[in-house]
């Protein structure tokens, strides 16, 4: 059983921060990458950023200098650090794992349950 847990999702004023985290427990051998998607009210689900195994990064163009991921210290754990938040980015911002091999010998991607972030006044 693999799970991911995100947390540090909630409400900020525009211009604020916040930083989300998710780590990755379970029956893990390696993971791939890891990722950031978001889905708005109304919209698709959408990347918001992503980094590989090896630390290389990725990130949507409507975050592109305002929004950072990176690894934790703890093993398979991501952060993604979000300054000048609008109210665009408001969203239930999810966690992924992609690829990861388990106890199995198989591949498979996880979800997390998703965090809430709103950015109103």
């Amino acid at each position: 059983q693999v799970q991911l847990v995100e947390s540090g999702g909630g409400l900020v004023q525009p211009g604020g921060s916040l930083r989300l985290s998710c780590a990755a427990s379970g029956s893990i051998f390696s993971i791939n990458a890891m990722g950031w998607y978001r889905r708005a009210p109304g919209k698709e689900r959408e990347l918001v950023a992503g980094i590989t195994a090896g630390g290389t990064t990725n990130d949507a163009d409507s975050v592109s200098g305002r929004f950072t991921i990176s690894k934790g210290n703890a093993k398979n754990t991501v952060y993604l650090q979000m300054n000048s938040l609008t109210p665009e980015d408001t969203a239930v911002y999810y966690c992924k794992a992609d690829r990861v091999l388990d106890s199995t010998g198989g591949t498979y991607d996880y979800w997390g349950q998703g965090t809430q972030v709103t950015v109103s006044s």
